[in-house]
């Protein structure tokens, strides 16, 4: 078998090596029909457009990719070709999850506006969307979903509309995957229109995929004070993103949101069983990421904790300072741990002494 990879996934060479599989490593940008056409199977990320210009002539029968999203992988002709496909759904929902936990902790720090009682609006409620739902639950805040095709299956009583979004949300978060056809198409689903129908000034996240947002239409909002704040990990166009958006938004990250050492391992985890499987071999490998450098966190509250954990404002200030370089942070992104990481200790202040009887 002979099994290309992008040479950005962490921790599976060391897996490879233990199942016994040779591979050729390449950036993925650089996977192109030459390197390809003599492999059988291929271990890519969203650099990677797996289409019929890459795969035409070639053996390729099965493809893995190591992320949540497949949309860089042209389903229609796969199937054509006869080349099995598998993605890896859920397997960084925890890391996005502590991403705008993070965020949003850095959002009501630096405008002084507590999260307790904050309405947030969640933009699909899948894998990432649902975690997130729980986590704002647990912050005190008041949580409306919206997710027109688990509405059409399941019902409408647990979901809102968008419309109840647009005109009640303080905070609206997006994690929807990026379909352009369909009934329920989300490419550019926040457009000019859908920010006209902000009411409350809202703080716009957006960790999905670039195209989710118009560009344009963003910055137009934040200028009219339609949007107040934006967080924004994903990007139209990277790494050539939109400059003057990058410094006016809160927090701007290289597409990072789900890059925890945790997240990265369970999507590797999840391509490499799927290869397995293909291939009928034994999933024989063992992957752990290193431990935390501090895995104590004494904190004064859980904000504190969380920031300690996790800051994205240290991401945000390296993009902003060298937008040039979004691949090199994104593809040489350091060590970070989720909270299953660390011991926590939150140390609250001593109680005030009480006053003598009589003074």
């Amino acid at each position: 078998m002979k099994l290309i990879v992008d040479d950005k996934i962490p921790y599976i060479k060391e897996a490879l090596a233990r199942l016994g599989v040779e591979a050729t490593y390449a950036p993925g940008r650089d996977i192109g029909p030459a390197l390809v056409r003599d492999a059988d199977a291929l271990v890519v990320r969203t650099r990677t457009r797996c289409d019929r210009r890459l795969l035409e002539g070639s053996r390729v029968r099965f493809i893995a990719t190591a992320t949540i999203g497949f949309d860089h992988i042209d389903t229609a002709y796969c199937r054509q070709a006869g080349i099995e496909w598998a993605n890896a759904p859920g397997c960084n929902a925890s890391s996005v999850e502590q991403y705008v936990q993070s965020a949003l902790c850095v959002w009501s720090l630096e405008r002084h506006r507590p999260l307790q009682g904050c309405t947030l609006g969640i933009v699909g409620v899948g894998h990432v969307g649902s975690k997130v739902a729980r986590m704002a639950h647990a912050l005190g805040m008041r949580v409306l979903l919206n997710d027109p095709p688990r509405q059409e299956r399941e019902g409408g009583e647990a979901f809102s509309t968008m419309e109840e979004l647009t005109h009640e949300c303080d905070i609206l978060t997006f994690h929807v995957p990026l379909s352009r056809e369909g009934t329920y198409p989300t490419y550019h689903l926040a457009d000019a229109a859908w920010f006209g129908y902000l009411r409350r000034r809202p703080l716009v996240i957006n960790t999905s995929r670039g195209e989710v947002a118009d560009t344009r239409a963003l910055l137009q909002a934040l200028d009219k004070g339609q949007a107040g704040d934006a967080i924004i990990d994903v990007w139209e166009h990277e790494p050539d993103i939109s400059q003057p958006l990058l410094q006016r938004v809160l927090l701007g990250t290289p597409h990072i949101a789900g890059y925890s050492a945790d997240g990265k391992a369970g999507a590797t985890r999840m391509a490499l069983d799927a290869l397995c499987r293909h291939f009928r071999l034994k999933a024989d490998y063992h992957i752990e990421p290193p431990a935390p450098a501090n895995p104590l966190i004494v904190a004064a509250d859980e904000a504190d904790a969380c920031l300690q954990m996790y800051d994205p404002r240290r991401d945000s200030t390296a993009l902003k300072a060298h937008p040039e370089a979004f691949e090199t942070l994104r593809g040489n992104y350091p060590l970070r741990r989720e909270r299953t990481a660390y011991r926590v200790e939150i140390k609250k202040p001593a109680p005030a002494r009480k006053a003598e009887a009589g003074i």
